[in-house]
């Protein structure tokens, strides 16, 4: 009796963690997680983990499935272990949630704190750990207005531009993938410094404070765009 109170407690655990999970026409029931192998959701469905929303790139961040339930996930939210019965009890890599549904242990909260998702990181934390961070104007569309804010390439996600309100927000208010994008510099206009990031019909506009403040946000983001991992002597650029 104990055996199966552990069985549904970690059942309406896992139901909780995964709505919808019964219903979704790829998921399995919770009583045939291990027991039946699953359908894979596939790679081209999905852009970002379902789990904890972070984008998937070529580079730093893979696509996985978690060998329990089928989602397509990122290493951080696979990095477990699970005996799986339709596997002959063989240890899988599985998500967090199906790991703490089939073994019933509970995940270390620093091992949790890896899984923020894309915007639930705060500025200074980001900030302190970038490869370059500061100030910058992302102008509108037609290039007369825009929103002022505080951005960053961090070192742990550097194909991703976050950005912040304000340098001590403790989540970003959007984000944009690097990856791809050509870095075009802009004359100076009105004594303002500009640069652009475009791609396809997609273009971002930017004002930098300085001409030398441009030319190093230039810098990293073409090495971001073009997915070069960031050299030694980038860290002086990493606070402006």
């Amino acid at each position: 009796q104990d055996a199966i109170d552990r069985k549904e407690k970690r059942s309406e655990t896992f139901k909780t963690a995964v709505p919808g999970l019964e219903t979704g026409t790829t998921a399995l029931k919770t009583e045939e997680l291990g027991r039946r192998a699953p359908q894979w959701v596939r790679d081209n469905l999905v852009t970002m983990c379902m789990r904890c929303k972070e984008p998937f790139n070529a580079i730093t961040r893979r696509r996985h499935h978690c060998r329990a339930c089928g989602y397509v996930v990122c290493a951080r939210c696979s990095d477990y272990k699970a005996e799986l019965q339709y596997d002959g009890n063989r240890p899988n890599r599985v998500c967090q949630q199906c790991y703490i549904f089939l073994t019933g242990c509970v995940v270390p909260e620093d091992r949790e704190g890896k899984h923020k998702g894309i915007l639930e990181k705060g500025a200074a934390e980001v900030s302190g750990r970038s490869l370059l961070c500061s100030s910058l104007q992302l102008l509108d569309k037609n290039g007369k207005g825009g929103t002022r804010g505080w951005f960053v390439i961090p070192q742990d996600d550097p194909l991703v531009l976050y950005i912040y309100a304000a340098p001590q927000d403790v989540r970003a208010h959007t984000s944009i993938p690097l990856l791809g994008y050509q870095v075009k510099d802009l004359p100076q206009g009105d004594s303002r410094h500009l640069f652009q990031l475009a791609q396809s019909r997609q273009v971002y506009t930017f004002v930098a404070d300085t001409e030398e403040l441009k030319r190093r946000w230039m810098r990293v983001m073409a090495r971001s765009a073009a997915g070069i991992a960031p050299l030694e002597d980038d860290d002086e650029d990493a606070e402006s």
